[in-house]
């Protein structure tokens, strides 16, 4: 036996060979990525861009631009909640690492940069269409997204991510284009120049029943901001490596997905909002396939609902519940 709600960890390498698991959920942008005949094109010419970015941004004796590499895992978490041994894959994240290759030294980077999840999934790709199905004006389930924060909670304060990481987690993620965003003045020595929303979007109320909050920044010669989701301080608990290896980790994979807005060919001004219909974008050598990926997020609500949710519906509700008191 198990100690129920426990998770176990496994890691994969993310580079040109990179076969997604198969838990590994086919719309996170990685396992999209490295599908059908342009898969190890497609995989090389990422990490490519990567590091590239990094050098960019990693200018200190850094002459000829090739210093760094940034190495990637995704890391799997999969939840048994009561104990009997059967897992369920529950959340999935990326960590960094920074080759310098002049030391040869690693560094590790920031965990977190991209987040995927099941039950994500299902809250917003069944439950909240079905919520609001039939209904005059749009609303929230009641308790939306407390079940999957706590579960995020919990994991983070396992003492399984403990063993394996030294440091809270940092998500990056595009900005919605719904809100619009007008620079504060502040200008980061490596995030850049700040940005605030002016009304919170409904992924910073679902990541604020994880315990994060949100700050947007737009880094040096990116042409719009970034959303960081944190737990503690995003300027002071990070290094610089640190900090460059999430934003060309993770401005690549926005480059690729949402090209309107971060492969757009003006930059942000002072104040922005944007639009994925923005017709002035370059689009990378990449194939990624975002049609598909919207109707696999149905697909695996539904899986979760089938399998997981259902199945477990007391016990999840129970244990949620107690978690909060």
């Amino acid at each position: 036996m198990t100690k129920p709600f426990a998770f176990t960890l496994k890691s994969i390498r993310f580079d040109e060979d990179y076969n997604p698991s198969k838990n590994t959920r086919i719309t996170t942008n990685f396992a999209n990525l490295a599908r059908g005949e342009s898969r190890q094109q497609n995989l090389r010419n990422a990490l490519l861009m990567m590091n590239n970015r990094f050098n960019s941004l990693a200018r200190k004796d850094n002459p000829n631009g090739d210093r760094y590499a940034v190495e990637l895992d995704i890391i799997s978490a999969e939840v048994d909640i009561n104990g009997s041994g059967e897992t369920f894959p529950a959340i999935e994240i990326l960590k960094t690492t920074i080759i310098d290759r002049k030391t040869n030294e690693r560094t590790e980077g920031i965990v977190g940069n991209n987040f995927s999840s099941y039950v994500r999934d299902y809250d917003f790709s069944v439950l909240l269409p079905e919520h609001n199905k039939n209904r005059d004006t749009f609303s929230l389930p009641e308790n939306f997204g407390v079940l999957h924060g706590n579960l995020f909670k919990h994991f983070v304060n396992s003492d399984e991510y403990k063993r394996h990481f030294s440091q809270q987690p940092t998500i990056c993620l595009s900005v919605s284009s719904k809100n619009v965003y007008t620079r504060t003045g502040y200008v980061h020595p490596v995030l850049g120049a700040e940005y605030q929303q002016d009304a919170p979007s409904l992924t910073d109320l679902y990541f604020s029943k994880m315990g994060l909050k949100a700050r947007f920044f737009m880094p040096e010669n990116s042409v719009a901001p970034l959303a960081f989701y944190f737990a503690g301080d995003v300027l002071n608990d990070y290094s610089p490596l640190q900090l460059i290896g999430t934003i060309s980790t993770m401005e690549t994979f926005q480059k690729i997905y949402r090209p309107e807005i971060y492969n757009a060919n003006s930059a942000a001004g002072e104040r922005y909002q944007p639009s994925l219909a923005n017709p002035d974008h370059s689009l990378t050598r990449i194939v990624y396939d975002r049609e598909e990926r919207s109707h696999l997020a149905v697909e695996q609500g539904k899986f979760t609902e089938a399998h997981f949710i259902q199945p477990n519906k007391s016990l999840l509700e129970q244990w949620s519940a107690d978690y909060a008191l």
